[in-house]
């Protein structure tokens, strides 16, 4: 199996991803913003915190994102599956606060398939499901640069072997580029 970033990133699509760590929400905004296409984002009703198209911008046109607020979190596994399956969007983001249960991972991995649409589960830390694709753990590196340096690390996928990457994103370019390991 490779290593190479290329061959796991972008996410592939007509399949579910979870992501989780302190850079989530920049590992989404990327995601949406390569794939150019609108995207739907759900997040549950009483959450204090959500997610603001304007601070995309780093990442994305908040132009393509529409947000959706459900009463309860069966309510956004319910929208998500919706969308994924009716193929109107290309890319669907959920902020999930309930662990997943392998059959919720399942329906939603049928549902991306069938509507040959990218699901991306943004999970605490221990709550992803089984049946997603790829999970991934997103964090913050130093650097003394402009441009954002994360490290992207794919700790679960079911077509390859796990990998760790360092990341720099480009604000002004919106480039993705890895950044080679030191010799």
């Amino acid at each position: 199996m490779s290593h190479r970033f290329s061959d796991i990133f972008p996410l592939k699509q007509g399949r579910t991803h979870e992501v989780y760590g302190p850079c989530a929400y920049a590992f989404a905004g990327i995601t949406i913003g390569l794939s150019r296409s609108p995207a739907f984002w759900f997040v549950e009703d009483w959450m204090p915190d959500m997610v603001h198209p304007v601070g995309l911008i780093p990442y994305c046109d908040p132009h393509l994102v529409l947000i959706g607020r459900c009463p309860t979190a069966m309510d956004v596994l319910a929208a998500v599956e919706e969308a994924l399956r009716s193929g109107v969007v290309s890319f669907v983001v959920a902020e999930v606060t309930k662990p997943l249960t392998l059959k919720a991972g399942r329906r939603l991995q049928l549902a991306a398939d069938a509507g040959k649409a990218t699901g991306l589960m943004i999970i605490p830390n221990g709550m992803g499901s089984n049946a997603t694709h790829t999970r991934w753990e997103v964090q913050p590196k130093f650097s003394d640069a402009h441009d954002a340096l994360m490290q992207w690390s794919v700790v679960k996928n079911k077509s390859g072997t796990l990998a760790s990457w360092d990341i720099c994103w480009n604000e002004e370019t919106h480039r993705l580029c890895v950044v080679s390991k030191a010799a």
